[in-house]
């Protein structure tokens, strides 16, 4: 796996039911994923955030900087409502 983050999130995937949904993140658009809740946003943005890290990153989260980026995600969607979610994640997370 790329980072902790990413295991983080797949330990919370697996204790979720079995009705889940499974998210194709190169479909979403910025208005579905603003309206996916509080919740949902916090988890997708952790995903990201570990699938931009460098191999080599320290397994140390820091919430508030994770806050930040899930605010900086969010204020980018809200300005363009329309643009996937992967190239908004891209342009704010992207190495």
């Amino acid at each position: 796996m790329k980072s902790p983050s990413a295991m983080i999130v797949a330990a919370m995937l697996a204790t979720t039911p079995a009705s889940a949904q499974v998210l194709d993140l190169s479909s979403v658009k910025c208005d579905q994923f603003l309206k996916s809740g509080k919740e949902s946003i916090a988890m997708i943005v952790m995903w990201l955030d570990g699938y931009y890290a460098d191999d080599d990153a320290s397994a140390v989260i820091d919430f508030g900087k994770v806050g930040a980026k899930i605010e900086k995600v969010g204020e980018s969607c809200m300005k363009q409502p329309g643009a996937l979610l992967s190239d908004v994640a891209e342009e704010v997370l992207g190495k």
